[in-house]
């Protein structure tokens, strides 16, 4: 009897429209280049565990001693110490109504996006995202049957949105705008009246503000962080935070969302997120022993963000770099554990983001995560973390250089047209 031909198994059609090459080609490729011995620098990924920060001691030790009451399932929601320790965070910095009923806890602020985008869309919902943006905020728009819609943040305007052209992409199927303050990954930081604006379109149109803040406290140069929820009122938001990046327990995987704004409002999207949050039965349990030490002991994040301090050295480092540099230009990251760098002059002629960061780690051991990845309609920029030492940046940026160079001449090279002695650029 003949063997009936292998049929792949058919998997979800709009898989096809997501993109997430911080993990992506790019990250596999570089697997391969290590298991044939090249080693390699990489910048791809805020995972600060791997380039040698610790989670603060503290925070260890109050997982350590309550790690005895972890094993069975907590509240859905959130074990109930930590999110009465949430509510009482931001409430103490303004939030309306914060309370431990408005506060979820997830696997990371990632799991977070997902269960708070399946809880607000129907088919063909439209959510406004920021051009750049985390690529997950996209990715789970698209899951969950909606369109993002792409707002732009132009690095003309230090990568800063205008309020302006937010509104004007307002439509009847537009269900919430997602901020993220400060910004992944440009490194943005939103002022006060930005913000107020954008609050101000959201009021009016009736829309979620859904607003990414897992990097409030990391901030150079004096920048200021404003949170949204205080300004937004009665107005519907959903704020994201967590341990991963100020708290540097990105594998502990802990997260919050906090709901603010007009009780009647919000009831039907809590009592979504309840029921979805029940579905998954509840968070990691041993890591949120750590929120209530996280929320009110010691700040150990300034410090690392000041003159001196390792995440400031290493972007100053990054600064320098693009100064001294003649074919990038920086707008320098005010906030985030991030820089976004575009290639300029003869190096950006012809020039493809996602076929440089192959041939960068291929040729000089780097890996970076080209821009069109994070959902712009330009491929001349690249993102770094500010992870690494800083002696490790010059030396990335050094080879970054090299490559650049290399393709300057090529684009600026002359050769003789066949035939004739008449030269023609190369």
């Amino acid at each position: 009897m003949p063997t009936p031909p292998v049929k792949p198994l058919a998997t979800r059609e709009r898989l096809s429209e997501v993109r997430y090459e911080i993990r992506g080609e790019l990250a596999r490729r570089a697997r391969e280049l290590e298991a044939q011995g090249q080693k390699l620098i990489k910048l791809n990924i805020g995972n600060p565990g791997a380039f040698g920060f610790r989670a603060p001691e503290h925070l260890q030790r109050a997982i350590a001693d309550d790690m005895g009451r972890t094993d069975p399932y907590t509240h859905q929601q959130g074990l109930p110490s930590a999110r009465d320790a949430i509510a009482a965070a931001y409430a103490q910095s303004g939030t309306p109504d914060a309370h431990p009923d408005r506060v979820f806890v997830g696997n990371g602020v990632s799991e977070l996006i997902d269960l708070s985008l399946r809880a607000l869309l129907n088919p063909g919902d439209e959510v406004l995202v920021p051009s750049p943006d985390y690529p997950l905020w996209s990715a789970a728009t698209i899951l969950n049957d909606g369109r993002p819609v792409y707002y732009r943040c132009d690095p003309d305007n230090d990568f800063l949105p205008d309020p302006v052209e937010i509104e004007q992409l307002v439509s009847s199927r537009t269900r919430a705008i997602v901020l993220i303050n400060p910004n992944n990954p440009t490194g943005a930081t939103y002022p006060r009246e930005l913000l107020e604006r954008i609050v101000a379109i959201a009021a009016k149109h009736r829309l979620l503000l859904m607003v990414d803040e897992i990097y409030d406290q990391v901030l150079y140069d004096g920048a200021s962080f404003v949170p949204v929820a205080p300004l937004a009122g009665d107005v519907p938001c959903i704020t994201f935070s967590g341990l991963s990046k100020v708290h540097r327990a990105c594998g502990w995987r802990v997260g919050w969302g906090v709901v603010s704004g007009h009780g009647d409002v919000v009831r039907d999207f809590l009592h979504a997120m309840d029921l979805l949050s029940a579905l998954r039965l509840c968070a990691n349990v041993p890591g949120q022993y750590a929120i209530e030490a996280a929320v009110n002991g010691p700040d150990t994040i300034s410090a690392l963000c000041a003159p001196g301090g390792r995440l400031y050295e290493t972007r100053r480092a990054v600064i320098e770099a693009c100064e001294a540099s003649p074919h990038l230009a920086l707008v320098n990251p005010a906030g985030a554990l991030y820089a976004f760098p575009a290639v300029v002059g003869d190096a950006a002629k012809g020039f493809d983001d996602h076929t440089f960061a192959l041939e960068l780690m291929e040729t000089e051991g780097v890996l970076v995560v080209p821009s069109s990845s994070f959902n712009v309609p330009y491929r001349h920029h690249f993102r770094v973390t500010l992870l690494p030492e800083a002696a490790t940046m010059r030396e990335v940026f050094a080879r970054i250089d090299r490559a650049l160079s290399r393709r300057a001449e090529a684009a600026t090279k002359v050769v003789p047209i066949k035939g004739t002695s008449r030269p023609a650029a190369a």
